[in-house]
């Protein structure tokens, strides 16, 4: 027994050390990796990470008070505001949280460059409107003269009126003693007609003066909406017509009802409100991020919801300049016309702005990365040397983004740079741990 015991020890042993080997190999086939992204500590990292940028010059580095990306290797001016530049803190290729990383890991990892260009930003922006009446169509309906309801024919809001067909039906005393002085005019006139043999000299001067007072007289009527069928009624029977039917003007339907049969009304009494749908509003609304693509003239494209077929087009205009604090949009509006009756005020319909193409200098949104110090580039050095950067951006476009402060025209940037601020983040933290632990 003591033979076999033995050779497995001896075997063993021999399963041990070829572990070992192989693992000292893949340690040393993974090196270079973890060297080709390096931290670039700040000017007062001590230790293991002054050792990683051995044999790399320091120079000293000026920047710009009021623009921090401006950094040169030597005294100047600032070429944007031309302020003096200050000697910085930092030196070249050690500016704090910024990585190296040497040319064959950038190949390697597909590592992009893009630069800050000029860009004509254009996008269709898509939201939805509510179909409303055109305000500028609502008549109010009062009567002209005091008097009583005694019928009235619209009994509710949504009605649809004709124009010619009767409204209301009023009794009102006033009306009735102008239908009497009317009659007495006529009467005058038929017995100067029959007093006269010929129309000439001073009879035609009082034929043609009653003439005139009786066309003064159908005007007055015809403002205090008597039609013109009662007023030849009154002629030829020379009688009153104590309850008068007030007719609608033109086409609509009741928006309001303000009285019922049988209330005392007035001139000051808004009786119906009728509102006319041949044109109608579309309020479209417009939310904070959709702000800075629209503007006042830009052609909306209006469609049924479930429909690909355009319904209509038009130019915007904003409804007010006011943000609605509930729902925190803005309402632009529409004219639409709608002698087809195709829109119903209360529905909805889909719009899409075109929104006008708009210049500004901008980036890759894969350059752009959301952190929550705010957006961030990593900003291109030259010899692998990125720099974690802020940006202000504004509006987007397919697969471009506005940059609106932080960066010049003719920056470079990692299109696909979050690893390499992920890098810089750790990294950096691990040099802040090792300082702290000093």
């Amino acid at each position: 027994m003591t033979r076999p015991f033995a050779r497995l020890r001896r075997f063993g042993l021999l399963l041990v050390m070829a572990a070992g080997a192989a693992a000292s190999g893949y340690y040393a086939g993974q090196r270079p990796h973890h060297d080709a992204v390096r931290t670039l500590p700040s000017a007062h990292a001590e230790g293991g990470l002054d050792r990683l940028d051995e044999g790399v010059p320091a120079k000293k580095l000026w920047v710009c008070p009021m623009h921090s990306h401006i950094l040169q290797d030597h005294a100047g001016s600032c070429p944007v505001c031309g302020m003096d530049l200050v000697e910085s803190g930092g030196t070249q290729g050690h500016d704090s949280g910024g990585v190296q990383v040497d040319a064959a890991s950038l190949q390697r990892l597909g590592v992009r460059l893009a630069s800050v260009e000029p860009q004509e930003l254009s996008r269709e922006v898509q939201t939805y409107g509510n179909v409303a009446i055109d305000e500028s169509s609502i008549r109010n309906v009062s009567p002209k003269v005091d008097g009583w309801i005694r019928k009235l024919h619209v009994t509710a809001v949504g009605q649809p009126v004709r124009a010619g067909q009767v409204l209301y039906e009023i009794y009102s005393p006033e009306l009735v003693q102008r239908q009497r002085e009317y009659i007495e005019l006529l009467q005058r006139r038929d017995q100067l007609l029959q007093r006269m043999t010929e129309l000439s000299g001073q009879n035609a001067q009082v034929a043609a003066s009653l003439a005139r007072e009786r066309i003064r007289s159908r005007e007055r009527f015809g403002h205090a909406d008597v039609g013109a069928d009662i007023l030849d009624r009154i002629e030829k029977t020379h009688r009153t017509v104590d309850v008068v039917a007030v007719r609608a003007s033109a086409s609509g339907f009741v928006t309001q009802i303000g009285a019922r049969e049988g209330s005392y009304v007035g001139p000051a009494t808004n009786l119906l409100s009728l509102a006319d749908t041949a044109s109608v509003w579309i309020d479209i609304v417009l939310y904070p991020d959709q702000l800075a693509w629209v503007r006042e003239g830009d052609e909306a494209t209006v469609r049924l919801p479930h429909s690909d077929e355009p319904l209509l087009k038009g130019r915007l205009k904003f409804a007010g300049p006011t943000l609605d604090n509930a729902s925190r949009t803005v309402r632009a509006r529409l004219v639409a016309d709608n002698a087809r009756q195709r829109l119903r005020p209360g529905s909805f319909v889909d719009v899409v702005v075109a929104a006008r193409p708009h210049q500004a200098l901008a980036l890759p949104r894969s350059a752009v990365m959301r952190t929550g110090k705010g957006n961030m580039v990593m900003l291109a050095r030259g010899n692998g040397h990125f720099l974690p950067f802020p940006v202000e951006t504004g509006i987007e476009s397919g697969d471009l983004i506005e940059i609106t402060e932080g960066l010049q025209e003719g920056a470079q940037v990692a299109v696909n740079g979050q690893f390499l601020l992920d890098a810089a983040a750790s990294l950096s933290d691990a040099a802040q741990r090792m300082q702290g632990d000093r």
